[in-house]
């Protein structure tokens, strides 16, 4: 039996993705493993990044940190997983100990080591978790990155509380799954984007308020109007130095700024003055562990919430997929079959 696999080949970018429809299938699993028919993954940015920048990634490096599938063999000393489990991985499938926190993706599928843009893999079961009941392989996919991120960062790291008020930037998977979490968990949302199109579909999704960033450059004083001059208990910054400033006005004396995307750059003016008189807690994040995974998981089953996709690609149009990504008309998570 045979399965798919896509590697960066040298130098690579996304050129040089090559696909291959007759590999191996993977390895009979040993104790503790479990062997894996990978359905699905889902686009990030961080997988972008592996796949086109060129020296990123090593030579035949199998991209996407996302995946999720079926069990299909599971070895000696496995507890918790059976034959046909719907199971999804984990971004950082070693972080056990809670104050270890992971500073770079040496361990990270799909970047540090071999990820899942393949049909089959035999893998730790520590390395998954169930998928939430009742969802599609395409939905769990959007776990792993996405929706964990969210998750932290106003729930692990923000300790987010009904009645709070929470800001979300622009229409990414992880701005969706912040709207949807922070709805579910009955708080009040402000969201921002730079399409009206957009805002409506915000709304629909359940923002409380939303604003254009592009007609009120301003927004963090909008945000302030909007809570009574207080300003926001949590802001979920995906979008890097241009907007971290705007975060900071935008969030409360005290306030929580959870910074989590780059998309505007890594480097430039930060309003360090307004961090100081307004006592804010910036706090960086990379995605969350595996026992994090287990809570969010618990978390979607009781609250029937569900993963917003915008499309999905085969994991051929890999390349193609990431364009389309590139161009931002997307509204939550882009998908790929596999």
């Amino acid at each position: 039996m045979t399965s798919r696999l896509l590697r960066v080949t040298a130098p690579g970018g996304l050129k040089n993705l090559a696909l291959s429809e007759t590999e191996p299938a993977a390895a009979t699993p040993g104790p503790g493993d479990i062997r894996v028919r990978v359905h699905a993954s889902s686009l990030n940015y961080h997988d972008y990044m592996v796949c086109a920048i060129e020296g990123r990634a090593a030579d035949g490096r199998i991209p996407m940190a996302d995946g999720a599938g079926e069990v299909l063999e599971v070895g000696e000393g496995v507890q918790g997983f059976a034959v046909g489990d719907s199971v999804v991985s984990c971004f950082f499938p070693t972080w056990t100990n809670a104050a270890d926190l992971p500073s770079n993706n040496a361990e990270t599928p799909g970047d540090g080591i071999d990820g899942f843009a393949r049909s089959e893999v035999t893998l730790p079961a520590s390395w998954f978790t169930k998928s939430p009941e009742g969802w599609s392989h395409e939905e769990a996919a959007t776990i792993t990155t996405a929706g964990l991120t969210a998750w932290r960062a106003l729930v692990v790291d923000g300790g987010l509380k009904a009645g709070q008020t929470v800001v979300t930037l622009g229409v990414g998977g992880v701005a969706v799954y912040a709207v949807q979490v922070a709805k579910a968990l009955g708080a009040r949302v402000i969201s921002l984007s730079s399409s009206d199109a957009k805002l409506e579909k915000l709304k629909a999704l359940g923002a409380d308020e939303v604003i254009n960033y592009k007609t009120t450059p301003e927004w963090g004083v909008k945000v302030r109007e909007l809570t009574g001059g207080l300003g926001a208990d949590h802001v979920v910054e995906t979008g890097g130095i241009g907007s971290i400033n705007q975060s900071v006005q935008a969030a409360k004396p005290g306030g929580h700024v959870a910074v989590i995307g780059v998309m505007s750059g890594f480097t430039g003016d930060f309003m360090l003055a307004a961090v100081l008189v307004r006592q804010v807690r910036v706090q960086g994040l990379l995605v969350g562990s595996p026992q994090h995974q287990r809570e969010f998981v618990a978390a979607l089953n009781a609250t029937g919430l569900r993963p917003v996709i915008d499309r999905s690609f085969d994991l051929a149009e890999l390349a193609e997929a990431f364009e389309y990504q590139l161009e931002a008309r997307h509204f939550g998570k882009i998908c790929v079959t596999i």
